[in-house]
């Protein structure tokens, strides 16, 4: 514990986390506005307290809209408060406070958004005194305790402040320059609709307009399959695809009478590891599949959870622990109460340490999401349920492998060949977590048990040639979306390779969710049951945007990894707003050169785009 006779401030991010560490350290007295006991005073922020100054906070000149004040430039960038009589008021008492305070300590979330936040308050409080950083991954005693054992200076977190600074700067400048340019250049008529453009937003957007474009210009082409069954099992031809009709029949005439002769069987033995543990993508796209959960109410249940002490920090991106958590499991295994049939076999026995779960080098901020081991009371039907995922995901990883088994049957009649796969599982390991999961899905072909076959058999068949048509791509769903903005629209199934496209994707985990439900708000994108379609508002507008750099999602990704590079030290802040700098004045004068002509249709209906109109 951080011990002083001097009077230290903390500030967290919201009054019920305040409300925690004040506990902890003994600030059990209430005032209007902080806790306060042993030499601590305890207040909080609701969020953002402050935000960068808009256009006409700078001069009078970009009070009005127009197109020659683009680009707006500042000079020097400019923080104020958010105006609300509540921020004020809650901001005056913190003002207070670190003006009289001996040190503080910056209690805000861990993590980029969190460190921007409390600075941009230290700094419009004109604050002085030395400030420590506290750094938990979640919200328990334990943790708090052991988080103000270890208090870092303020300094060691500089490079995260500046990509906070730089993405707020970076949004601020294209966001500013560019929904205006559009705006007065392309809406419609005496609309007075406001054309958004936004450096993550725009560029999702156009994923989603690119899908739909590949489903509208979709022509399907018709096929045929020769299938056959012998002994109740479906083999199918290993020929393929038939693009030809009498090609089919002519084979089926051939080989009808004829018998079904078994030539091969092949069983080989395989290991399956368990699912990985989650971070905020992959729980939101879980909780889409499995729950029809929008990323936004994911991100509110699992933040919920963190702040009831159930599960840690949530604003998460990757999926490893680091090893001083290995020593904590057998602890938050006996916590989880509800789950004693499947945490019972791991008591008494040394837990395993793989490099699949833990792995320093995997691990920046911040570790996946897991249980905390206080066992959950009170919880919402949302909160059950992603609780649920969450906790056997947990488990999960220190069960055995899945053992299973493959077994391929190859036949023929006369020279034409077949073929049928099925799975077996030999010895369930981790999958026990998720047997009534399984159960309820319908089995694919290759995952079927197959009868005895054995080689050189043979008897009766019954061939068919089955119709079949190829299908457009699907629309995207708010878990292919997410996906697409992790890896910049690649479509990447293998999770080690995904792993390595984070670093050039959009957005930040914390913020997908924003900018999906601020694409429904702008009514560029709507939804129908899971299904995402853009709305002609929005088809037009990235129609009308010729510069790539807006829409592309590769080249957004290569401006997140910049991002990420100053978080650690690696690229100069300064660097990075010049170059943005550059871009929006170049963006400025080729939109302004430009005389296609072209207008935008205006949304009407707000709720329509959320799915909430029929």
């Amino acid at each position: 514990m951080y011990i002083c006779t001097t009077m230290i401030v903390c500030i967290a991010e919201k009054p019920s986390v305040a409300k925690e560490i004040a506990d902890v350290i003994g600030a059990t007295s209430r005032h209007d506005g902080y806790y306060e006991g042993n030499n601590y005073q305890v207040t909080w922020t609701f969020g953002h307290l402050c935000t960068l100054k808009e256009p006409h906070d700078y001069t009078d000149s970009w009070k009005s809209w127009s197109l020659g004040s683009l680009p707006m430039i500042p000079p020097r960038f400019g923080i104020k408060l958010i105006d609300d009589k509540g921020i004020e008021r809650q901001f005056r008492i913190i003002e207070s406070l670190m003006q009289k305070a001996d040190g503080i300590v910056n209690c805000g979330d861990a993590g980029q958004e969190g460190e921007l936040i409390q600075r941009w308050v230290m700094q419009k409080a004109g604050a002085t005194c030395p400030v420590r950083r506290l750094w938990v991954s979640s919200l328990t005693e334990e943790a708090i305790r052991e988080g103000f054992a270890h208090l870092q200076d303020q300094s060691a977190y500089k490079s995260l402040y500046e990509a906070g600074l730089c993405r707020a700067i970076g949004d601020w400048l294209l966001g500013m320059n560019a929904t205006r340019l559009y705006t007065i250049k392309y809406r419609s008529g005496s609309s007075r609709q406001v054309l958004s453009i936004g450096r993550v937003q725009t560029p999702t957007l156009a994923l989603v307009v690119n899908r739909q474009k590949e489903i509208d210009g979709f022509k399907p082409e018709q096929y045929w399959e020769l299938k056959t069954t012998y002994r109740d099992t479906v083999f199918a031809c290993t020929k393929g695809k038939l693009s030809n009709r009498q090609d089919g029949l002519a084979m089926i005439d051939s080989i009808k009478d004829l018998p079904f002769e078994i030539t091969d069987v092949t069983r080989k033995e395989g290991k399956e590891a368990a699912p990985r543990l989650f971070d905020l993508t992959s729980l939101q796209v879980e909780c889409n599949r499995k729950y029809s959960m929008s990323a936004d109410d994911t991100l509110k249940t699992i933040q919920s959870l963190y702040e009831k002490k159930i599960t840690t920090y949530p604003r998460v991106d990757t999926t490893f622990l680091s090893d001083d958590i290995y020593p904590k499991c057998p602890g938050i295994l006996k916590g989880l109460k509800d789950y004693a049939q499947f945490t019972a076999p791991l008591e008494n026995i040394r837990l395993p340490k793989t490099k699949k779960v833990f792995d320093n080098s995997k691990v920046t901020d911040h570790h996946a999401i897991i249980p905390t081991g206080v066992t959950p009371g009170n919880l919402s039907q949302f909160e059950r349920q992603v609780f649920d995922l969450v906790a056997r995901r947990f488990i999960a990883v220190f069960y055995p492998d899945c053992l299973y088994a493959t077994t391929t049957v190859m036949g023929k009649v006369e020279k034409i060949e077949f073929k049928a796969t099925g799975r077996e599982i030999l010895k369930p390991g981790w999958r026990v977590l998720f047997e009534k999961e399984k159960s309820d899905e319908k089995p694919d072909d290759d995952e079927r048990v197959l009868p005895t076959f054995n080689i050189g058999e043979s008897g009766p068949h019954l061939p068919e040639l089955q119709e079949k048509w190829t299908q457009p791509p699907k629309p995207y769903t708010e878990a292919t979306l997410l996906r697409a903005m992790e890896t910049a629209g690649k479509l990447v199934e293998n999770e080690e390779l995904r792993d390595a496209l984070k670093e050039n994707g959009i957005g930040r985990p914390s913020t997908r969710a924003a900018i999906i439900e601020t694409l429904y708000k702008r009514q560029y994108m709507r939804k129908e049951k899971k299904n995402l379609y853009p709305t002609p508002m929005g088809t037009s507008l990235i129609d009308l945007i010729h510069e790539e750099l807006l829409k592309s999602a590769e080249l957004t990704g290569i401006w997140e990894k910049r991002l990420r590079e100053i978080e650690r030290g690696k690229y100069q802040p300064a660097q990075f707003i010049d170059e943005l700098k550059q871009m929006v004045t170049t963006l400025v004068h080729d939109v302004l050169a430009d005389n296609t002509g072209g207008t935008i249709p205006m949304g009407s209906d707000p709720a329509a785009a959320r799915g909430t109109r029929p």
